[in-house]
């Protein structure tokens, strides 16, 4: 699928992603996920059904796999 972004020549291609969100004042990081990438500016989509994956993460109480530092830029 040709790149949404104007003037972009674009393809989008599947890839596994790194996603990252801030949850309830928590800066959570989600590896693997699958998106659309535009593979001239980069561009992500993500499909609904993605989207409601992730909502289903955020929302359950597991524990991360792991944890990872967060660096503040000041």
């Amino acid at each position: 699928m040709k790149c949404s972004i104007k003037g972009c020549p674009g393809e989008y291609e599947e890839r596994k992603i790194v996603h990252t969100v801030r949850y309830q004042g928590r800066v959570i990081v989600i590896d693997h996920v699958p998106a659309e990438v535009c593979s001239v500016c980069g561009d992500v989509l993500l499909k609904p059904e993605t989207v409601r994956r992730i909502d289903v993460l955020l929302r359950s109480a597991t524990r991360p796999v792991s944890t990872v530092p967060l660096y503040e830029y000041a």
